[in-house]
């Protein structure tokens, strides 16, 4: 198995988001876009798979080396061995891959998150850093764009705790701030009973209202021209408000099922999305010729 073949299967397992957010990209980029996934996923995996804090601290440590050995011109995993080849064609700042460490590293420190401003950090650091990394190997011309990724990143994380709010709690860990808990009167207990009681209907409510508000935010900052170079975030960004709509529309019962669209509507929005954003593209060109 190549170092880009393991990286597919780590990162975009069939049906997923990010399989079908990849449709608008060449072949090159769409490699070193997975790779950054697929190094997300190694390290995300880490904090899931061990029960024990100090194996999974060994395990941070050794990508902490790891991630020294790949600036270094010297990786030993696939993952890095996939991205090496591509360092010196964009701009992925080592500072960045730091970042996701340590909000991964966070998860071993907090089992819960006392306000959204605890909460900010981590999504900042697990959900914008890739973000802002994926921006740069889309590319983009306008140095407002990473404003985009970072509102972006941070609308997608929110998204995932809420989506996984029951399979988190179940494991001990709650993301939702303790504050926001206590004014809806939702103790952690209650994100284990089914069915879901209306103060937690409502505290989800809350939570996908502040979703909404970053991904428009986000969008509002990211620049005409670089709108169709963006497009797999945009991508990503339409499925994730799809979901919410899903999540909406069945009353916000997180606790009873996991919500999920399914692969065909997944790549209708898709599809869909990338073909609107082209033709806005081209209009756009036409526009900048014609003045």
């Amino acid at each position: 198995m190549t170092p880009d073949e393991y990286c597919q299967d780590k990162a975009v397992p069939s049906g997923s988001s990010l399989h079908y957010s990849l449709l608008p990209l060449p072949d090159e980029r769409r490699r070193v876009f997975i790779a950054l996934y697929a190094f997300r996923r190694e390290i995300i995996q880490i904090v899931d798979e061990c029960q024990e804090a100090p194996i999974a601290r060994t395990k941070l440590d050794w990508w902490r080396e790891e991630l020294h050995r790949l600036f270094a011109g010297q990786p030993q995993h696939p993952v890095s061995l996939a991205l090496a080849v591509r360092l010196d064609r964009y701009t992925l700042a080592q500072e960045r891959f730091r970042e996701m460490l340590d909000g991964v590293e966070m998860d071993l420190h907090y089992d819960a998150y006392p306000s959204f401003k605890e909460l900010s950090l981590y999504c900042q650091r697990v959900g914008s850093a890739v973000s802002l990394l994926g921006t740069e190997i889309l590319g983009y011309e306008d140095r407002r764009t990473p404003q985009f990724a970072n509102n972006l990143g941070m609308a997608l994380q929110l998204v995932c705790i809420l989506r996984n709010v029951r399979r988190d709690a179940l494991r001990g860990r709650f993301y939702l701030p303790e504050d926001e808990l206590e004014r809806f009167g939702v103790g952690h207990a209650d994100l284990l009973r089914s069915p879901t009681s209306e103060p937690v209907q409502a505290l989800f409510r809350f939570q996908a209202e502040r979703v909404k508000m970053h991904q428009q935010r986000a969008l509002q900052q990211l620049p005409a021209q670089d709108r169709y170079a963006q497009c797999s975030y945009i991508i990503l960004a339409e499925l994730a408000m799809r979901l919410l709509d899903e999540i909406a529309a069945d009353g916000y019962r997180l606790l009873e099922q996991r919500i999920a669209l399914t692969p065909l509507r997944k790549f209708w929005i898709a599809w869909r999305t990338e073909r609107r954003e082209r033709r806005a593209h081209q209009r756009h060109l036409a526009g900048h010729d014609l003045s």
